[in-house]
């Protein structure tokens, strides 16, 4: 064979081992990206005060960014309006909401449900002093009453809602969370006010000692655990992998136990329905930025 056909053959074989590199390393390097830690801002709603959310979240987001490969940052708000806020437009990367929450921010700016309790349902509960001499909810007929937020869904929506069906007026302050609530009542500053059953049980038991239940609501899908679209879905399937394996271990029971949860598991949009089917009147237009 001609040395010039030689050259020829050798120069192509030189050139198709360098591309088959240049794809190599240009594999390796995106396979390195995908298990490299990236940073997703984690935000919960504030039924508490940050510092007590922080304890309970910060182990459980710590594990999970260890085992699943991403760099989690807990994130909340000083009260509920401004994490709706936030929400609607899109600052945190996943985030723990209520269930309205999670109708309203599906639909803009596109929240995708990822997780929720398992086999939970949420309930909200009316609390007064337990000296009070209220005993059922017809005698909060032109009391006062204090509620998280207009949006807080248990601990607001549905005992407002059930309150007005009932034809029972009553006079309204918001005070910014569900902590919030259980002291103006025990202080007396207020004849009622509506909470949840974990948020009450977790609350220090100083408050709690001074309280009773008065009245509990009916039982609706519990809070959303939801990513924006931003989110891969590579991403998703990792987090909610690890959600759901926390309840396999003692450690991650423990951390659950924490949060008041017991286990995970995978959601859908649908697991809602029951929310969206209420169809209250002043929850129709989804929340804005004012």
């Amino acid at each position: 064979m001609p040395m010039n056909m030689i050259l020829k053959k050798l120069v192509v074989l030189f050139g198709f081992i360098a591309i088959s590199c240049c794809s190599l390393r240009a594999a390796a390097v995106e396979t390195a990206q995908e298990i490299t830690p990236t940073r997703l801002v984690f935000g919960v709603v504030p039924q508490q005060a940050a510092s007590t959310l922080a304890r309970s979240w910060a182990p459980v987001l710590a594990v999970l960014s260890q085992n699943a490969k991403l760099d989690l940052q807990f994130a909340t708000a000083p009260d509920i309006p401004t994490f709706e806020r936030r929400l609607a437009r899109g600052d945190y990367d996943i985030a723990y909401m209520n269930p309205y929450h999670f109708t309203v921010f599906n639909v803009s700016p596109g929240y995708v449900a990822l997780a929720k309790e398992q086999d939970k349902y949420l309930t909200g509960l009316v609390v007064v002093r337990k000296d009070s001499p209220i005993s059922k909810l017809t005698e909060l007929d032109d009391k006062l009453l204090a509620f998280p937020a207009p949006a807080a869904f248990a601990a607001s929506v549905i005992p407002r809602a059930i309150l007005k069906q009932n034809n029972i007026t009553h006079r309204t302050q918001y005070v910014g969370s569900h902590d919030s609530v259980y002291l103006a009542v025990a202080q007396g500053l207020v004849d009622a006010g509506g909470g949840v059953g974990r948020t009450f049980n977790n609350m220090d038991a100083n408050v709690t000692k001074q309280l009773k239940v008065l009245w509990r609501t009916p039982g609706y899908t519990p809070h959303a655990i939801a990513t924006h679209p931003r989110v891969s879905e590579l991403q998703r399937d990792i987090l909610l992998e690890q959600l759901m394996a926390l309840s396999n271990t003692h450690e991650g029971q423990m951390l659950l136990s924490g949060l008041g949860f017991k286990a995970m598991e995978a959601a859908s949009s649908s697991d809602w329905d029951d929310v969206r089917a209420l169809k209250l009147s002043e929850l129709e237009k989804p929340l804005k930025e004012k």
